[in-house]
């Protein structure tokens, strides 16, 4: 069986978080227990819509998974069973820290359904 990560964050190609994430990976990053996909941005720098994915949480900014870990865990076990993706939105963010990832990374390690965290823009 072919290992899967818990959770992939898909940002803006050279966005800031792209970059940071280049320049010194997080440790979830380096251990393959997050996989990060740069992707295409439209004329403002925002991040291609994905056309797969269930969005069960937006948020301002990374802060926010960290200051409600409660809700990011709640609404990752309450989406229930299915084939699709869960994605967690942030709507911008210039920098992304370990700490941030915590919310995400343990729900995700509770749900059976894949979980990913999209970075919109730079903030």
């Amino acid at each position: 069986m072919a290992y899967e990560p818990r959770l992939i964050i898909q940002l803006p190609s050279d966005g800031a978080v792209d970059r940071q994430l280049r320049a010194q990976a997080l440790a979830s990053v380096a251990s393959g227990d997050v996989v990060v996909e740069a992707g295409p941005t439209d004329e403002q720098g925002h991040l291609e819509a994905s056309a797969a994915g269930q969005v069960v949480l937006s948020v301002p900014s990374p802060e926010a998974l960290e200051r409600d870990a409660e809700e990011v865990r709640r609404v990752i076990g309450q989406a229930g069973t299915g084939a699709e993706p869960l994605v967690v939105e942030v709507e911008a963010a210039d920098e992304l820290r370990e700490e941030e990832l915590a919310a995400v990374l343990d729900a995700a390690s509770h749900s059976s359904r894949a979980v990913i965290l999209r970075i919109i823009r730079d903030g």
